[in-house]
């Protein structure tokens, strides 16, 4: 038989340096459903994340993004005063053909094993059909269609949350929180970048746009009137915001020193390769960036609401929230002299060793 301690101990080594409490590995071949599931931290809550539906070139690379993804959506929960933990999943195929109804009702069940420890919605490649069949076999499982008494579609939360985070650091930057005139490039025009192109076109802001789809590009520019752009071109514009809309890890070695903006805020997980390093030297090269995980917090908000039964006014007053929450990260990181990414960590880690003081009190 093959020895597979080695990988064993690079899947737990990899568990321990991030915190995690729990993976989760899903595996049906009658459906072809492969998944993992990473539980990262409950202590304020139970885990609620999205599942992502991905074509991964190796398992790997799935479990390193689920990992990422995961421990993101602890410090989202927590910087954002959600009484929630984090979590994640990634499904491993082509979502646009790769899904049926069959396998998100199998990836239900793994769901429904848990025992309510793991909460999931949509994510990039899932839609709410999809959470409708997951919804079939377990209740632990949000943005199902109103229809069905859910919330819906988190897209539309996400991207006001994203332009918020936009608005508080023009205000930092620019001296007021004015959009017009102001020029953006929004690389990845899915659902949330759809939707976060409309709220800055309302606000006659010059919007350029890049995605791997050609036609939704197209179809995009048409109805905003917005600038479509080769994605080799991107980090050659001359615009005072770049919004990462798509998958993460743009900000890096290759693209900040291309880079001509003023501020990074975008919808994208991850967005910065390394934390300490990328953020280090956006914070020397003087470009403001936006947690993500802060200001793409509309959606898990979207989806709390619908857990705890909120209606949509008390969503809305939690949404834009964001814009003070993004202006308080902005002050402790001038304060403090250190990137943003730093002093968002430092809140939500704070939050969460405040709660578990008292979780251990009784």
């Amino acid at each position: 038989m093959p020895d597979n301690s080695s990988l064993v101990n690079s899947v737990l080594d990899q568990l321990s340096a991030a915190g995690h409490k729990k993976v989760v590995f899903c595996n049906d071949p009658d459906t072809g459903l492969k998944a993992i599931i990473a539980i990262h931290d409950t202590t304020l809550g139970p885990a609620l994340g999205g599942t992502r539906m991905w074509n991964y070139v190796t398992e790997a690379e799935a479990l390193e993004d689920v990992l990422r993804l995961s421990r993101g959506m602890t410090y989202k929960a927590a910087i954002t005063g959600l009484n929630i933990g984090g979590g994640k999943a990634v499904i491993i195929g082509d979502s646009r053909k790769g899904k049926s109804e069959a396998m998100m009702r199998s990836y239900g069940r793994f769901i429904k094993n848990l025992n309510g420890e793991f909460i999931t919605a949509e994510d990039l490649g899932t839609t709410t059909k999809d959470m409708e069949y997951i919804r079939m076999e377990t209740g632990h499982v949000t943005g199902v269609p109103e229809s069905l008494g859910g919330a819906g579609n988190p897209a539309p939360h996400t991207a006001k949350g994203v332009f918020l985070g936009i608005k508080a650091c023009v205000k930092e930057v620019f001296g007021t929180d004015m959009l017009a005139g102001r020029s953006v490039v929004v690389q990845g025009i899915g659902n949330v970048g759809e939707h976060l192109v409309e709220l800055l076109r309302a606000e006659n802001v010059e919007v350029y746009i890049s995605d791997i789809n050609e036609e939704r590009l197209q179809h995009v520019a048409r109805t905003y009137k917005a600038k479509p752009i080769a994605a080799d071109k991107i980090f050659g514009i001359d615009a005072d915001i770049y919004a990462p809309c798509a998958l993460g890890a743009t900000v890096n070695d290759k693209t900040i020193p291309k880079m001509k903006f003023a501020i990074i805020a975008g919808s994208a997980n991850n967005q910065l390769a390394d934390e300490q390093i990328h953020g280090k030297l956006l914070l020397e090269k003087g470009i403001l960036f936006a947690p993500d995980y802060l200001i793409n917090a509309g959606g898990l908000i979207s989806c709390y609401s619908e857990l705890t039964g909120f209606g949509k006014k008390r969503t809305i007053q939690l949404t834009e929230n964001i814009y003070n929450a993004t202006r308080d990260v902005i002050k402790m990181s001038k304060k403090d002299n250190i990137p943003t990414i730093w002093a968002a960590n430092r809140i939500a880690e704070q939050r969460i060793i405040d709660i578990k003081k008292i979780k251990s009190s009784f």
